[in-house]
């Protein structure tokens, strides 16, 4: 893992929202992230106001597709689990470390998305519970 800190144990406490990236930005939204790979249709840059974009973080196209022909949840998250690399996941918990951060993505489906795995996966490696 050349040039990335381990997360200490217990220091990083960042906060993790979710929301969908066509609400309004508030201040209290933090550093938002995009975390789809496809930029947000009808949406202008100004108007979604991201602050980073790691698009390396997102599903593949190929199961983005395979994820809204089948609607099967459980297989979509273990594959997204298995297509993240953990060096880009510890590379974005550096970058936020100690941050409110809001994981925005463009889905209808608020419960059944990448930001809904992505979340889990980043306070599951920072060390903190799932709320």
């Amino acid at each position: 893992m050349t040039g990335i800190k381990p997360i200490p144990e217990g220091v990083s406490r960042m906060e993790f929202r979710i929301k969908r990236v066509y609400e309004e930005p508030e201040v209290a939204d933090g550093t938002r992230v995009l975390v789809d790979r496809l930029w947000p249709r009808g949406l202008s840059k100004e108007k979604a106001r991201v602050d980073l974009w790691p698009k390396e973080l997102a599903p593949s196209d190929e199961l983005r597709k395979r994820f809204h022909e089948d609607g099967d949840f459980n297989t979509f998250e273990k594959d997204y689990r298995a297509g993240i690399d953990p060096e880009d996941l510890d590379r974005l918990l550096n970058r936020l470390e100690g941050e409110r951060v809001t994981l925005l993505f463009a889905s209808k489906d608020e419960k059944e998305n990448n930001a809904q795995v992505l979340k889990k996966m980043l306070m599951e490696k920072s060390g903190q519970q799932n709320r």
